[in-house]
């Protein structure tokens, strides 16, 4: 019977296989879903048949979906068989009611064509091209290279080339060295080369020097891996990974006043500088918390997902705007490691990309339990003490540690992050009472309020931040009732416009229970309140061993709470005690409610299978092996920053909708190398794509190549593109020689119009700053949300509100007056001017010598000619107007250095300037 079974299951297999070769065979191609049916179906059914609605019942995004008995009755669709399909029959009807796209233009017989070849060979659901795995391509080198004269320099080139010829185009010789310094000093620092000289960087002068006099592979190859050591490397892409996790120096919405969280800008800088590994870099920001013993730097690295937007307004819901923080952290998360527009998932199912609804919830369970609430104080945070107050701190953490780790953690986490404490919102079921301000527990005479589920097992102490308006206030908290059980009391005997602190001893008590707090005072006027508590939290018992030396250490620790400290947002996770559930929001409203989800990832990328349910497990689900998109989507960064479009154009979106790899092979070679060979670090990729000919090509533009390949995707001529608005700023201030060296640190507050920053309510004003902080890098100015630094909002830089892959580059008027009459730009223009003033013999002289400094390359005899004549008319002016001369020098008349100030300014205004070539 077994082998009977065996043989019929043979033939039938037999006969699907022969089915499927004759469906091949007869039409002589084989239909590709991803490349052919796919872009058919997402530009003509997927509005009506996706994953916003399915009219008629009938879904086009998932495959299960497709093959379902729809409303009529039947399936639409019926794989091999296109005659039974109504979804091919529908496309050719003559009835305008029955004929589909519904009350549009009917596709085209090629496409008609290529569905009904597809339903024939059975309907096959293939997979996107970024959804599957990176796969090693396999490379050929060049016959020539057997000569010693091919211009394939490495892997890269052999790709690109190959590609090239598919598409008919050529390659260029390698620029001259020093356009060839510039664009590598440019890439790799963000500064030009005669900066870094003059940074007193023996090596890498020498490097210079070596390369422009002998600009062998060799000597080339030094300067890039002297130029990675620099610690301008860090600030030149810190600034792109600042864009992605929407760092700003202030909270967003209305008031958008500021937030201290200048030292993850630091650490990212410091991280890159290390070159730690891309996988550590993600891991310690989602989940640096959840480490085993989280270091400082760790902590300060969660600043990542802490970037989100705080809206500290009056009267708005605190719990509204913790979710909307959720939600961009999934959105962001999604965006940054994975390429992947999963934001629109909150509502309904992806419209264009194998994602579900439920998915995104089951993606928010991951990040819906940690401390942080939209509350006024941006906690939970990790608390800088100052010098005098360290050595206190170090004292009770010294004492604390002699006891075993489950009675002291909760008291040193308590110092360090005030973590985890209950937030006055907590408190519900008001009599006589109210919440003040959205962010203050306040009772009048007699009044109570809840505190809702407390477990109250070891808990000895209540905790709470306060502020009493007279003597002799009384607070008392009562078990399950207003009028329940008094477990604990206190006079609050201390009154003041500052927070306090008070401990209550509490009795014994376990399980969980609704607690209530009452307010006593008859002096207090009605509708006055007795106290106002800010947040209110629950200790165990302080350690003892000795009762009068535990009173010392308890008033220790009530000091280090109530001293100020410098607080940097971070991530924690929330007790286990009080975990909240994760659900489905039904078309996306916070507010309405479906089934409980646990953590998962979409079953579309790769499993979850023998992870922590947790951040940490999310971080390490990016880098599984089986992970289709995470090394692709941030070499293509790398490639973007490098070459000015990324392999994929649209580094934000890897899915459907998103642009076509230009050259898929290159992309997963590079994905590959850096995963596998590299070990996720940047520095070797970066060493690898520079070193290669087609970044070293001269960017000469013709009109051919315009013609055939306008954006340059296909890499015939080197990389030629506007640089970066922080670029600009930090070059015009490095060649007149005012850029401050000075890393790290507070935000700074250079020159901008006044009125810029002008927010209701807000509590920010803007003090330019002095001395050499108004000459740091651009990194370190102040970013602001509702008020961008103008300079470099003119030049395509973000407000930093969203998660922004790439900026799209702009080419307006404004960006030239900024350039012409930015003060910014005029005092750099008249610092230069005077740096040659001294130097040179001739009015001549200097002006090639500011050229040079600027450009890095020699005056051409055209520019030379046309850059005298200004220098001339412009002196002739400030000679007969010596009050225009003054305007310009900011001293007594000098009309030959406010001349060459002009001149100055003439030569930061060049598009030579503002483009690497």
């Amino acid at each position: 019977m077994r082998k009977i079974f065996l043989i019929l299951s043979f033939v039938g297999l037999f006969s699907v296989a022969f089915c499927l070769k004759s469906c091949q065979s007869s039409s002589g191609q084989t239909i590709d879903y991803s490349t052919e049916i796919k872009p058919i179906i997402n530009k003509h059914c997927i509005a009506c048949h996706g994953g916003v609605k399915k009219a008629g019942g009938f879904g086009m995004l998932f495959r299960e979906d497709a093959l379902a008995i729809t409303e009529s009755g039947k399936a639409a669709l019926v794989p091999f068989k296109p005659e039974a399909s109504d979804f091919i029959k529908r496309l050719t009807a003559t009835d305008p009611e029955e004929r589909m796209p519904y009350k549009h233009e009917p596709l085209d017989k090629d496409e008609i064509e290529k569905l009904t070849l597809w339903v024939k060979q059975g309907a096959v659901w293939g997979n996107h091209w970024a959804y599957l795995p990176p796969k090693m391509p396999e490379i050929k080198k060049g016959f020539l290279s057997f000569l010693g004269n091919d211009w394939q320099q490495n892997n890269i080139d052999i790709l690109v080339e190959k590609v090239q010829k598919e598409q008919g185009l050529g390659h260029q010789s390698e620029a001259e060295p020093q356009v060839l310094l510039r664009r590598l000093c440019l890439d790799l620092t963000g500064l030009p080369p005669s900066t870094l000289v003059f940074q007193k960087n023996v090596k890498l002068k020498t490097a210079f020097e070596g390369f422009l006099t002998d600009n062998s592979e060799k000597n080339y190859q030094i300067v890039v891996q002297e130029l990675l050591k620099t610690p301008a490397y860090g600030e030149r892409w810190a600034s792109v990974w600042l864009d992605l996790a929407r760092y700003s120096d202030s909270r967003g919405y209305q008031k958008d006043n500021e937030r201290n969280i200048w030292r993850y800008r630091d650490w990212v800088i410091e991280s890159l500088n290390k070159d730690i590994s891309y996988k550590q870099f993600t891991t310690e920001q989602l989940a640096g918390d959840l480490l085993p013993n989280p270091t400082k730097s760790n902590l300060i690295a969660t600043a990542f997902h802490r970037n989100t937007m705080n809206n500290d307004e009056t009267g708005t819901v605190d719990e509204e705007y913790r979710v909307a923080a959720i939600l961009d952290r999934i959105n962001t998360t999604f965006e940054v490691f994975q390429g992947t527009t999963i934001g629109c998932v909150q509502c309904h199912s992806h419209p264009y990309d194998p994602f579900r609804h439920e998915e995104y919830y089951k993606l928010m369970a991951f990040f819906n339990n940690t401390r942080d609430e939209d509350t006024i104080d941006e906690g939970p945070f990790l608390r800088e003490f100052d010098k005098i107050t360290l050595p206190k701190k170090d004292s009770l953490f010294a004492y604390l540690k002699q006891f075993e780790e489950v009675k002291s953690k909760p008291w040193q986490n308590f110092v360090a992050y005030l973590e985890p404490r209950f937030h006055a919102h907590y408190a519900d079921s008001y009599q006589n009472g109210t919440l003040l301000g959205d962010r203050n527990i306040g009772l009048f005479n007699g009044g109570t309020c809840r505190l809702a589920n407390i477990k109250l097992d070891n808990q000895a102490n209540f905790v709470c931040s306060f502020r009493a308006n007279q003597m002799n206030s009384k607070i008392e908290i009562l078990l399950d009732s207003p009028n329940g059980e008094v477990i604990g009391s206190a006079i609050f005997d201390t009154t003041g416009r500052k927070d306090f602190l008070k401990f209550i001893s509490l009795k014994p008590k376990t399980g969980r229970h609704d607690l209530y707090l009452r307010g006593i005072n008859k002096n207090v006027a009605p509708q006055k309140e007795v106290f106002s508590i800010f947040w209110f939290a629950f200790m165990p018992e302080f350690p003892s061993t000795n009762l009068s030396k535990s009173s010392i250490y308890k008033k220790q620790f009530s000091d280090l709470l109530l001293s100020k400290t410098d607080n940097t947002p971070i991530m924690l996770a929330s007790n286990a005690d009080y975990l909240r559930p994760t659900k489905v929001f039904k078309r996306g409203n916070w507010l309405v409610h479906g089934p409980e989800v646990k953590p998962a990832t979409p079953k579309s990328l790769n499993g979850f299978a023998a992870l922590p349910n947790d951040r940490l497990g999310l971080a390490k689900w990016l880098f599984e092996k089986d992970n289709p998109l995470t090394a692709r989507v941030i070499v293509n960064r790398i490639w973007e920053q490098l070459f000015g479009l990324g392999i994929v154009e649209t580094a934000e979106d890897f899915g459907t909708q998103g642009a076509k790899p230009s050259n898929q092979a290159l992309l997963d070679y590079l994905a590959l190398n850096f995963s596998d060979k590299y070990q996720w670090r940047f520095k070797e990729l970066i060493q690898e794509i520079v070193l290669s000919n087609t970044y070293k090509q001269k960017g000469t533009v013709t009109k051919d190549l315009l013609e055939k390949d306008p954006s340059n995707k296909f890499l015939a001529r080197g990389p030629r593109m506007r640089l970066p608005a922080e670029t600009i700023r930090d070059q015009a201030l490095a060649v007149s020689g005012l850029l401050s060296n000075k890393m790290y640190g507070k935000p700074v507050l250079p020159y901008q119009p006044d009125g810029v920053w002008q927010a209701v309510n807000s509590s920010l004003n803007y003090k330019q700053s002095e001395g050499e902080d108004q000459y740091r890098r651009a990194i370190y100015t102040f970013a602001r949300r509702t008020g961008p630094y103008p300079s470099m909002l003119s030049f395509d830089a973000g407000s930093r509100e969203l998660c922004l892959s790439r900026r799209i580059r702009t080419n307006t008027p404004l960006q030239s007056l900024t350039l012409l009459n930015d003060p910014v730009f005029m005092e750099a223009s008249l610092a230069l001017a005077k740096r040659v003033y001294l130097l040179a013999k001739t009015d001549e002289d200097k002006i090639e010598q500011m050229y040079f400094w600027t450009l890095n390359k020699n005056l051409s005899s055209k520019k030379k000619t046309a850059l005298n004549n200004l220098y001339e008319k412009a002196l002739q002016d400030f000679e007969k107007n010596p009050i225009k001369s003054k305007a310009i020098t900011k001293a007594n008349a000098q009309p030959k250095l406010a001349a060459l100030a002009i001149v100055a300014n003439t030569i930061i205004n060049l598009d030579e300037f503002v483009v690497k070539e």
